[in-house]
């Protein structure tokens, strides 16, 4: 009895100890931004129990069903008991499947079923809400090559309202995702991280002073010395947002309603605080997230209220002083976009269905023409 116990234990043993790969990314149905015509970077990131820690890890990977190929390794260590590593392969523009195993000794320990990935353009989209889910129609992507990145890290088809961003109606992105798709010919990725009704002075990272606060100030405080500051939340989270990726192709801003022509007159921002705030918000994530991991900010013309306040000179002004210094690129006018385009029968300052086609139709006219340029 005890020789069967123990050979009983022995088989649990080693049974435990069987080595098991886990992928961390590429996750199901990730986009990864080419960097190309025609290709673009792959991360390969995971980790290995039940192997001593004095393995190196020699992994392989299988692309689309092809040859097993020695996966480059950027950097493996230890941690929690597994061994941790990342590499990288290249892969063409579309709809691609990869495999992956770790090697011992020529033969092969452990397996990691294929997983779908996607190499194409990959877009954040953030500022107010019509960047937002506050749109009259939800809908969602016509293409199986459109998708969300949400923030618990999981990529799926593009459908409202989109995860990362507040509201519960409908945005651009089905639309906008489905053009972009068709006229550039490859998949495309958003990562939604805008939120209603936000002043840009809410989307700076705490620390940055400024004179007066926007209208609402859940989301900022005042400092000892009567100003006022960002709480910084709104900032660190686009920043999360950012770092999930490898890279992007750009940041999509579409901002300035809170901003502009506010009912109490305190709280509206000049068109001069505007863009020095603007800037700062640009130059800080692109120090923080990496030059080699951020793209260009499209910067659009954004302050319309209502068919009684169409707009404010001074704000717009501030937008396009963005372009001409090459601080940012130049986004839609999303301003023009009047009567039945905006919700409420045309009374409202978000957008109706075919509103949300025709601002998403107004992205694509300017990121298309600027996308083919940088191949």
């Amino acid at each position: 009895m005890r020789a069967l116990l123990a050979l009983c234990l022995a088989c649990a043993a080693l049974i435990a100890a069987e080595p098991t790969l886990t992928l961390d990314g590429p996750r199901p149905n990730q986009v990864f931004q080419r960097d190309n015509r025609t290709t673009g970077g792959v991360r390969v990131e995971g980790s290995v129990a039940g192997v001593d820690d004095y393995d190196t890890p020699v992994a392989e990977y299988r692309l689309d069903g092809g040859s097993w190929r020695k996966l480059g390794l950027t950097s493996f260590g230890r941690m929690d008991g597994r061994t941790v590593f990342n590499g990288g392969f290249r892969a063409e523009t579309g709809a691609h499947s990869v495999e992956l195993r770790v090697l011992r000794g020529g033969q092969p320990i452990a397996t990691q079923p294929a997983v779908k990935f996607f190499v194409g353009e990959v877009f954040v989209v953030t500022g107010q809400s019509n960047s937002a889910n506050h749109g009259a129609a939800k809908t969602k992507a016509t293409s199986d090559q459109v998708f969300t990145l949400t923030p618990k890290g999981d990529w799926q088809p593009c459908a409202d309202p989109q995860p990362g961003a507040s509201g519960n109606g409908g945005s651009i992105l089905p639309a906008l995702g489905d053009e972009l798709q068709q006229r550039l010919g490859v998949p495309i990725g958003f990562i939604p991280c805008g939120i209603g009704a936000t002043s840009v002075r809410e989307w700076l990272p705490s620390g940055v002073p400024f004179p007066n606060p926007p209208t609402i100030v859940s989301r900022v405080r005042k400092t000892a010395d009567g100003q006022w500051e960002s709480d910084g939340k709104a900032y660190a989270m686009l920043v999360k947002r950012m770092e999930s990726v490898p890279s992007f192709r750009a940041v999509l801003w579409h901002q300035g309603e809170s901003d502009a022509n506010q009912k109490d007159a305190t709280r509206t921002l000049s068109g001069k605080l505007y863009t020095e705030y603007l800037k700062t918000l640009i130059s800080r994530t692109r120090k923080d997230v990496g030059a080699y991991r951020s793209g260009p900010w499209f910067v659009a013309q954004v302050s319309y209220h209502g068919p009684d306040d169409v707009g404010s000179e001074d704000i717009r002004a501030a937008q396009a002083s963005l372009w001409k210094d090459k601080v940012a690129l130049e986004g839609p006018d999303s301003d023009a976009l009047r009567g039945p385009l905006r919700d409420n029968g045309g009374k409202g300052v978000h957008f109706s269905g075919e509103g949300l086609k025709a601002h998403a139709h107004a992205w694509a006219e300017k990121l298309v023409p600027w996308i083919e340029t940088q191949r």
